[in-house]
């Protein structure tokens, strides 16, 4: 009997445990729908803010230029600016200091609050310049020129600036990220953990210090908030299967046919969602590394959808994420490299350790163009 007993709880054990670890796979995986078409092509995010800010960003000459607009998000940390100097003979600068003091008499290249990191300059230049897009497209980058994500063996981004061949990364899709080696990125099918996943959400709980995974929980409440107003929560939620993947660090090239697509009105909306950020529900997380951060997971799905061909989340996450082979000789014309795999070419980018370039790195570079 105490065996036959002891037999019997430990088959209920084995079946109590099995059935838990199917509950558990079910909840966390959810339904398959990597091939289902999400509704992300218009921001609908409506404000309980009463106005917005005035339209303060204008870019001095935009509107005359045949250049492509470089715009860029500067704080005073970065040093001195005086490195894209060089650029003007092939872009027309838009040069954005957010941290710097503000000029209530001026309309040009004003910022309404330090927020939200690049992605406040970004939106403030599509808001306040939306008419007068360059048709040779935009470029977006950071303030710095030594940049731990700069996809150069030396991090100089006046080097990878300089040698971007504009038409030819606008060419696929309208839209590129300056990225092509997949480290830091949600490219890699390894990398790329479901944003709503469980494992995701318990290491966010766990560890609030970890901005990247409070990001990727935060990204599927943002994308409700953001895209959802008026439509099914299914159509623009993520399940717990779902990954978007897509390259760091919010450096992209655009043509003007994309930026387009949405109206002024959706880029003021994103841009107030960070200023409203910590006033309501649904408003920006208050932490504006992750705020940021959310904003940088979105520019592909803003920009690459075609909102007259539905696109499968397979479809878009695999136009966010071409081979570093490839990328690397359609940007910048670094072709038929040696040692390639699907996300890295040997010896185009290392990732320094821990995220960082050596104090002094610039120094010891060559700052002269």
């Amino acid at each position: 009997m105490r065996r036959a007993t002891r037999k019997c709880l430990g088959l209920a054990n084995v079946g109590f445990f099995a059935g838990a670890l199917c509950l558990v796979l079910f909840i966390n995986l959810g339904s398959s729908s990597q091939n289902r078409v999400f509704d992300w092509h218009t921001v609908r995010y409506k404000s309980a803010a009463r106005s917005v800010p005035e339209a303060r960003g204008v870019c001095p000459g935009l509107a005359r230029t045949t250049k492509p607009a470089l715009v860029v998000s500067r704080v005073a940390a970065d040093g001195d600016p005086t490195w894209l100097e060089p650029l003007k003979e092939k872009y027309h600068l838009c040069v954005y200091t957010v941290d710097g003091v503000r000029d209530k008499t001026s309309y040009h290249l004003q910022v309404p609050a330090n927020r939200g990191h690049e992605a406040m300059v970004f939106l403030t230049f599509l808001a306040d310049n939306y008419e007068n897009i360059p048709a040779a497209g935009a470029v977006f980058v950071h303030g710095a020129r030594y940049q731990w994500h700069n996809d150069s063996p030396d991090y100089d981004n006046l080097d990878l600036l300089t040698a971007l061949n504009v038409s030819s990364a606008l060419e696929p899709y309208g839209y590129h990220n300056l990225r092509c080696d997949w480290s830091a990125s949600t490219c890699s099918a390894k990398e790329s953990v479901p944003q709503r996943s469980l494992e995701t959400v318990f290491k966010a709980r766990l560890q609030p210090w970890d901005a990247r995974a409070v990001s990727d929980v935060a990204l599927a409440d943002a994308l409700v908030t953001l895209f959802g107003s008026g439509t099914k929560t299914e159509q623009v939620l993520l399940s717990r299967a779902d990954a978007i993947r897509s390259q760091c660090c919010a450096q992209f090239v655009v043509s003007p046919q994309r930026i387009w697509r949405h109206s002024r009105a959706e880029y003021v909306a994103l841009r107030q969602w960070l200023l409203d950020g910590g006033y309501g529900k649904g408003t920006a997380p208050l932490d504006d590394r992750v705020a940021g951060r959310i904003i940088s997971y979105i520019w592909h799905i803003l920009f690459m959808q075609d909102s007259l061909n539905n696109m499968s989340l397979d479809q878009l996450n695999a136009q966010a994420c071409p081979s570093a082979s490839e990328c690397y000789c359609r940007l910048y014309g670094r072709c038929n490299l040696q040692g390639c795999t699907g996300g890295r070419c040997r010896g185009q980018y290392n990732l320094p350790p821990g995220f960082r370039l050596p104090v002094g790195f610039e120094k010891l570079q060559v700052v002269s163009p």
